[in-house]
């Protein structure tokens, strides 16, 4: 049985500069939303599974963010942890409509 999703509008596309993050909570969900130099988004769980450190805060480096507290390598398409440190975080399906960016929520 296929779940349907919540499709939530969360900002206009220029809402979030290029190589940048955006805080998006939603209800008890804090997401990190962000918009990579080739204009694609992307959202990820917004803390570090390392020590809860706010990725949207981190430097973002093609389709990766550092974690702003120990530099954690997160991979912002996959949710996962650039080796040797090791995890993952929760990733957000995102679509782009005309000015306006989504997120679904499962």
């Amino acid at each position: 049985m296929k779940k349907i999703a919540e499709r939530i509008k969360v900002v206009k596309v220029d809402e979030v500069a290029k190589g940048f993050g955006k805080t998006i909570r939603i209800g008890e969900v804090e997401i990190a939303l962000f918009c990579l130099n080739n204009g694609s988004f992307h959202a990820i769980e917004n803390r570090c599974p390392h020590r809860g450190g706010v990725l949207v805060e981190g430097l973002v480096s093609g389709q990766h963010v550092f974690c702003p507290m120990h530099d954690w390598k997160i991979d912002i398409t996959t949710g996962k942890v650039q080796e040797p440190d090791h995890g993952c975080v929760k990733t957000f399906d995102v679509e782009v409509e005309g000015d306006d960016v989504y997120i679904l929520l499962y």
